[in-house]
């Protein structure tokens, strides 16, 4: 009996959209970095691409438990000698909420080529109005 290995252009690939509104932002980003990376199907292969496209739409209203909202900081680097920025969760959701969830998702996925490539196939959304009607999104049932 051997193994079945999927192949990248074998693979149909939906899309799914997953509602932040009122739920923790780490669970709906594991959930959305499970679909992205595809280890939600049977047919998973770990070096090929499986992942299918997730859209997540009010991300303006997940919520962080505990002190995080004051507490968690993002840090990013200018390149220039001691230009090290920080950012307060708080002050990144009152201005560029779908950065702090993309960061989240990028975070749980690997951090090489296929990351990048699971990373594309986000779409991320401060409300519910999104464009992708024409892709014929399914409203995500699973556990999140």
């Amino acid at each position: 009996m051997s193994t079945y290995m999927a192949k990248a252009n074998e693979l149909e690939k939906k899309w799914y959209i997953i509602d932040a509104a009122g739920k923790p932002m780490g669970r709906v980003a594991a959930k959305a970095a499970e679909i992205l990376r595809g280890k939600h199907r049977p047919e998973f292969t770990p070096n090929v691409n499986c992942g299918e496209y997730v859209i997540v739409i009010n991300a303006k209203d997940a919520v962080l438990t505990g002190n995080k909202l004051d507490q968690k900081k993002y840090y990013r680097h200018t390149g220039y000698i001691g230009h090290l920025k920080e950012v307060s969760y708080r002050e990144m959701m009152d201005k560029n909420p779908e950065k702090a969830m993309e960061l989240a998702i990028a975070g749980m996925l690997p951090h090489n080529t296929l990351g990048r490539q699971a990373l594309k196939m986000l779409k991320v959304y401060a409300d519910a109005n999104h464009n992708h009607e024409a892709q014929s999104p399914v409203e995500w049932t699973g556990e999140i």
